[in-house]
């Protein structure tokens, strides 16, 4: 009897762990900008369920061709990527792949003395400089704006690169 219980608890304990009970660390909150929920959930819904109600696809769609490898949510998957690639010396403290915010807090770029801190947003789905707004902060204010266009200069050339290396995949 007494390993019959000790069986029941091992098993319940490694049923919590599979569900992630024993990695919360007491804070469930999920950081979404004001405003953003709603839409962000409506989106998620149309992804899957469709403007009916009713499931867009079936299990048999993973054989088709997608219309357009580039399209996370509804943002460019190589506009998002470059921009964490190239600002990836800032630490990211929130993001939103479905309405294409990223909030990142403030670090020093290698070789820099001065440190920053940016919010990236990706407006489209399309890869275009239109696609990209970047706000760069210093700890004294607002950045020139020569230096906010290197940076989404680089960001957009480190997205061309990333869809031409899958082109040749």
């Amino acid at each position: 009897m007494r390993d019959m219980a000790r069986l029941s608890l091992l098993c319940g304990m490694l049923a919590l762990a599979g569900c992630g009970w024993f990695d919360r660390k007491g804070d469930d909150t999920l950081v979404v900008p004001p405003g953003n929920a709603e839409t962000s959930q409506r989106i998620i819904e149309e992804e899957i369920y469709g403007r009916e109600g009713k499931p867009t696809s079936t299990i048999w769609d993973i054989f088709k061709a997608r219309e357009d490898a580039g399209k996370v949510g509804a943002v460019n998957r190589y506009i998002w990527d470059a921009s964490l690639d190239v600002l990836d010396f800032l630490p990211v403290e929130s993001v939103d792949p479905f309405t294409g915010v990223i909030i990142t807090g403030y670090g020093t770029p290698p070789g820099g003395g001065q440190a920053y801190r940016a919010t990236i947003y990706v407006s489209d789905p399309a890869l275009d400089a239109r696609s990209l707004n970047v706000a760069l902060m210093s700890r004294s204010g607002p950045v020139a704006a020569a230096t906010t266009r290197t940076v989404e200069d680089a960001i957009l050339t480190r997205a061309r690169q990333l869809r031409q290396q899958d082109s040749k995949l």
